[in-house]
């Protein structure tokens, strides 16, 4: 039964509990689903798709234990799964907290909620299209000449999740300072002064994000400074709308 925002207060915290557990149980059974149909029928078909930028240049993968592979097939799908039922996980976050929230408070976090689904796949799509396929093809290349290239299927998996996760939290940037800002937490002045600071916070963040190489830090750091400034301007652009309840 859907309660109504006077009848939460008088709810004991364990029910609040076992509503989340619930709701976390159906995103996680719809991922366990999604995880085994890709494993078992689409399994091969994603490992060709991500390992085609390496297989283009004309290197062929080895694993060096029996398992290697096998594991490295299951990371994959279940990146795929994770990315396939985000919406389903929205969807779960956005019922459990919505009796708790006034219409004015609803129509704002239906607005975010898809624009952080938006972000994290532009940020996804961005850390693999552009900084990822860049990174492989600058360390193969960087090789040439001196060493022959014997990448393992595991390792490669490993440096792909390295690489597009990151993007797709550290794209959530504007959401971020526009909540901080729309609540009042943080003004569009303080965000503009904080600027040098802010920019040594994300190169040490991209460094920590990413693998330690100086590319892969700076091709994160940069689109990271870029939505910064759009966080900045946005605000700026929104001073004139009320600002949430704040309780």
């Amino acid at each position: 039964m859907q309660l109504k925002k006077n009848e939460l207060k008088d709810v004991p915290l364990s029910i609040h509990l076992q509503e989340l557990r619930r709701r976390l149980l159906v995103w996680l059974s719809g991922t366990l689903l999604v995880f085994l149909i890709l494993f078992t029928w689409r399994g091969e078909a994603l490992m060709q798709l991500v390992t085609a930028p390496v297989r283009q240049l004309g290197i062929e993968f080895i694993y060096v234990n029996l398992a290697e592979a096998l594991s490295a097939q299951m990371k994959v799908a279940l990146l795929a799964a994770v990315l396939l039922t985000l919406p389903l996980f929205v969807w779960q976050v956005w019922e459990f907290i919505r009796p708790a929230l006034y219409e004015e408070e609803r129509r704002y976090a239906r607005k975010l909620a898809l624009v952080v689904l938006l972000l994290f796949v532009i940020g996804i799509s961005f850390g693999y299209a552009v900084v990822f396929l860049a990174a492989i093809s600058f360390f193969v290349y960087s090789g040439q000449g001196f060493a022959t290239p014997m990448l393992s299927i595991s390792a490669y998996v490993s440096f792909l999740l390295g690489f597009i996760l990151p993007f797709g939290l550290a794209f959530e940037l504007p959401v971020v300072c526009y909540i901080l800002g729309k609540t009042g937490l943080v003004s569009v002045q303080a965000l503009a002064a904080a600027r040098r600071y802010v920019i040594l916070l994300i190169f040490i963040l991209a460094a920590i994000l990413t693998p330690p190489d100086v590319l892969s830090q700076i091709m994160m750091a940069l689109p990271l400074l870029a939505l910064y400034e759009l966080s900045i301007l946005v605000l700026r652009t929104c001073t004139h709308s009320s600002r949430l309840p704040v309780k």
